[in-house]
């Protein structure tokens, strides 16, 4: 595909800037092990994915109470009980979450070129926590808690072409996640790249699976860079 239309990058957060997997697996990992045994990182992985979907398509709630209510779920799951306490601590861990390596050069380098946009599944003062580690001020900023909706809803890209003073078809969004991301802005028109942080590991990860195709892929934000010709 051709980049010479595009005036803003929109980015998914989690788990396309942010390293979310580790991030929470760091978290994750303490709460299930116990008594000598501790379930496998690609299973955490896969019951969060479901069980976050499945959290985030019912009526609203704050992003903390999701994280919250995900990890009990998960606990559930592996009959291990995961209190309200400890599930409090979990969406807390969020705020430690660090960006990839290649994340905060790549968005400066993009930043000279593209206005930048994000539009990410969290609450707002979450989100100001790892903004201060992506070193970078957005143009704008979409956020879960601002529209009362998760992504995949399309709810979430309309409220955003709404904010956002640029014509959808000079638009790219950029996303790990093919379910969260690329399906519905595809579906609604919007140009995307696929940043596969995944790539050479099984399964969907955090993410439930998808069939989406989007019009690019790469591997990294660094990669992406030089598709744009940005470097």
């Amino acid at each position: 595909m051709g980049f010479d239309s595009i005036r803003l990058i929109t980015f998914d957060c989690y788990g396309t800037l942010v390293d979310w997997e580790n991030g929470m697996l760091a978290a994750m990992r303490p709460l299930f092990s116990r008594d000598g045994q501790r379930p496998d990182d690609t299973q955490l992985l896969e019951y969060y994915g479901d069980i976050e979907a499945e959290t985030e398509a019912g009526p609203y709630l704050p992003y903390r109470q999701v994280l919250s209510r995900t990890v009990q779920g998960m606990g559930r799951r592996l009959g291990v009980a995961i209190s309200e306490e400890q599930g409090a601590g979990f969406a807390q861990s969020l705020t430690r979450w660090k960006p990839f390596m290649d994340t905060n050069a790549a968005l400066k380098t993009m930043r000279k070129k593209f206005h930048l946009g994000i539009i990410s599944n969290v609450d707002d003062d979450l989100f100001a926590r790892s903004a201060r580690r992506l070193e970078r001020t957005f143009d704008w900023i979409v956020t879960a808690q601002s529209v009362r909706a998760y992504k995949p809803s399309p709810v979430v890209f309309r409220a955003a072409f709404d904010r956002i003073a640029v014509p959808p078809a000079r638009i790219l969004h950029v996303a790990q996640s093919l379910y969260h991301d690329v399906a519905p802005a595809r579906a609604l028109g919007l140009a995307t790249v696929w940043v596969n942080r995944r790539r050479g590991r099984p399964g969907f990860g955090a993410t439930p699976p998808s069939d989406a195709r989007p019009d690019f892929e790469v591997p990294d934000l660094e990669s992406l860079v030089h598709v744009l010709g940005a470097a």
